[in-house]
């Protein structure tokens, strides 16, 4: 893949993995991604998972044969990016790699070493010229592991993102859903927790005139819609901000009870004009989607059964997810279930109470069993104050 007449494509496409860092489901695959520049000194933006380094390095081989690489750019140390290091090194010996002085140390955790005679520590500001190709670094802390930067391409205007703007899928399958889905995914999963770094980092890029953006993961934006389109997200997602208008139903069911009174409720808020109801059962749909959808839409209704004078594990699973991810800025409902002493309303509020900015509905709906005509009227109670 030609980037620009002087970058080329030189990362490697996954279609083994099952689970992405060990948790996320990939069904479309991963992309490793690397990127070349020839100029009067050759340079490699970030190296593939381990799995990979032999493909990586024939496709550099495939552009530059047998000629030497002057600098290795480490823009993020996580293992998906930085576990061929020790291998480009040897493969290179007259190479210098370029990275945060926190990227060095780590490399020493992981490597052994860290290249204190072959090494330039960058930092924010700093710039390195390959002849025609200037590029300035910019510190992105915790975007997502400390030690993070990012590259701008003064000359062809490229920003080399690391993880940000990344996606899940393999570069070569096509993704049914477009970018947002798998996009949103991956930023919700992997990086949410840090939306106040990710807006320091579009603040400094809104300075840019960016023409095409180069993540770790995924694919390459090049088009000026492409970009604002990302950028807009971003900015959505690492606010906080409401995307879609809509109300998830997340729930566990042990006997089928709790699922017939979510099965209700969706009927009545879709009666009512609710746009979208997303309905998900945390024992058997994909937990990063639900926790997606969480972020996605302004409403999250919780629904489950008290179980061991607590909840349901799913559900505690799901509301974890949530709160480490600074999951705010919503508004949310409760359904518990109970057959003689119903208490899974107020360990899901508790638990909830350490986020910011969430509004709790007035209307909660406690269930004894099954639903009789006493809760199906505090369902449609619920109904509709969350469609007011």
């Amino acid at each position: 893949m030609t980037i620009t007449e002087d970058i080329k494509y030189v990362g490697v496409n996954d279609h083994d993995i099952d689970l992405f860092e060990g948790q996320y489901v990939v069904p479309l695959g991963m992309a490793y991604n690397s990127y070349l520049v020839k100029d009067e000194k050759t340079l490699v933006f970030d190296t593939v998972d381990q799995r990979f380094g032999e493909e990586w390095l024939a496709n550099i081989k495939k552009e530059i044969g047998d000629a030497a690489i002057d600098y290795l750019v480490v823009q993020h140390m996580e293992p998906d990016h930085s576990a061929n290091i020790a291998l480009f090194m040897e493969k290179y010996p007259s190479a210098k790699v370029v990275a945060s002085q926190q990227a060095f140390m780590m490399m020493k955790n992981y490597f052994g070493t860290d290249y204190a005679d072959r090494r330039i520590v960058v930092k924010e500001g700093d710039t390195l010229s390959t002849g025609k190709h200037v590029f300035a670094f910019v510190a992105a802390p915790m975007v997502h592991w400390p030690e993070v930067m990012v590259t701008f391409d003064t000359t062809d205007k490229v920003l080399f993102s690391a993880d940000g703007f990344g996606k899940f899928g393999a570069n070569d399958r096509e993704d049914p859903e477009g970018w947002d889905c798998e996009a949103r995914r991956y930023y919700i999963g992997i990086v949410g927790k840090f939306g106040a770094n990710t807006q320091a980092l579009l603040k400094k890029a809104a300075g840019l005139e960016i023409k095409t953006i180069c993540p770790l993961h995924g694919p390459v934006l090049s088009t000026p819609e492409e970009i604002a389109h990302a950028v807009k997200q971003y900015d959505t997602w690492s606010s906080y901000a409401v995307e879609t208008p809509g109300i998830l139903i997340a729930y566990t069911s042990v006997y089928g009870h709790t699922k017939a009174a979510v099965l209700k409720l969706k009927e009545m808020l879709l009666a009512r004009g609710c746009p979208k109801v997303s309905v998900m059962d945390l024992a058997r749909d994909d937990q990063p989607e639900t926790v997606e959808d969480a972020f996605r839409y302004g409403t999250t209704v919780f629904a489950t059964t008290t179980y061991n004078m607590d909840i349901f594990p799913w559900m505690r699973h799901f509301i974890d997810h949530l709160t480490e991810r600074n999951y705010q800025n919503r508004k949310v409902a409760f359904i518990e279930n109970g057959s003689w002493a119903p208490s899974a309303a107020r360990v899901m509020k508790g638990m909830l109470e350490k986020c910011k900015n969430l509004v709790f509905c007035e209307n909660t709906v406690t269930i004894k069993g099954a639903l009789n005509a006493e809760s199906e009227a505090k369902l449609a109670a619920l109904a509709d104050e969350l469609v007011k």
